[in-house]
């Protein structure tokens, strides 16, 4: 018997600062309706889908900055998507960034197909920088609005199999997906906004697409987990961002992948038994781990080069 989960990943185009949270949860509610057309059972939306993205923005007040996080979930102007969610019976991950008991997180919530949360997750791995840096032509300030999760990576058992999720550069470290891997994940859900320039080295610019797909591919294969990553990207206050939505499946192969840099519905059949084929056989971890070698993953964090003083 397979367990066929139909995901779509409902890439977003430009939310720009002056869209209200209404005008948003709108074009959510459009792609979760093609998302049911197309009989998705789960819908993925990108990173910070209810707002633009405002860590290329520096304030000295970080208070000034509340109104672009919310306090709770579902709350006023996202129960429209819950409900209606609801009553299409399809299930969706939503990205967006939460204020709660003085933490500010980027996170994302899974929400099963009666309407029911899964689980929130926050993101572990946060890029950018900390403080002001008026030279760049953006900031990408996330280090300074919001926190790295002490939670780690966790995976739920939801639409019938084993889910985990991630943001944005989570997917860049191999570690990410290993820690759900060695959870018997099989649906890895990715959220992102990734600007196309990269200030601190602009040779990788042209790369962006490539490394995009090249980490979920590589993640996907070598943990035997189907991987789902979701832009929010188009130009977008000016700042253009990456879009290339993809469905990748437990062999690293693309199933789908978004074709423009607007709101757009991808969807694929994912057969989790799919994901036996890659970790009962070459990534079968329990017969082929060697994790007394790999004691460096975790007890350092930095480069040491043998033999330097």
């Amino acid at each position: 018997m397979t367990r066929i989960v139909r995901v779509g990943a409902a890439q977003m185009g430009p939310i720009q600062r002056e869209h209200t949270r209404e005008q948003v949860v709108e074009r959510l509610i459009s792609l979760l309706h093609r998302g049911a057309d197309e009989r998705c059972d789960l819908v993925v939306y990108p990173e910070l889908a209810l707002t633009t993205f405002f860590p290329r923005w520096f304030v000295d007040d970080i208070t000034t900055a509340d109104h672009w996080y919310e306090t709770s979930m579902p709350n006023v102007a996202t129960q429209p998507l819950f409900d209606e969610a609801k009553r299409l019976g399809i299930g969706f991950c939503l990205g967006y960034a939460l204020m709660e008991g003085g933490h500010r997180w980027n996170v994302q919530t899974l929400v099963e197909r009666d309407g029911t949360i899964v689980g929130t997750f926050k993101k572990v791995h946060i890029p950018g920088h900390e403080e002001h840096e008026p030279d760049r032509p953006f900031q990408h300030a996330e280090r300074y609005y919001l926190e790295p999760s002490p939670d780690g990576f966790g995976v739920w058992e939801a639409f019938g199999g084993r889910v985990g999720m991630m943001i944005c550069n989570d997917r860049r470290w191999p570690e990410s997906y290993r820690e759900m891997g060695l959870q018997g994940v099989e649906l890895i859900l990715c959220g992102y906004n990734t600007p196309l320039h990269y200030a601190p080295d602009p040779s990788q610019d042209p790369l962006q697409g490539f490394h995009n797909s090249l980490v979920m591919q590589s993640g996907a294969y070598q943990n035997g987990t189907f991987v789902v990553g979701v832009a929010k990207g188009g130009v977008e206050e000016g700042v253009p961002s990456l879009c290339e939505s993809r469905i990748i499946a437990p062999s690293g192969e693309v199933l789908a992948a978004a074709e423009t840099d607007g709101d757009e519905l991808i969807a694929a059949d994912c057969d989790l038994d799919w994901c036996r084929q890659y970790t009962g056989t070459l990534f079968d971890f329990d017969r082929y781990r060697r994790p007394e070698v790999y004691t460096r993953i975790t007890s350092q964090r930095g480069v040491h080069i043998p033999g330097a003083t």
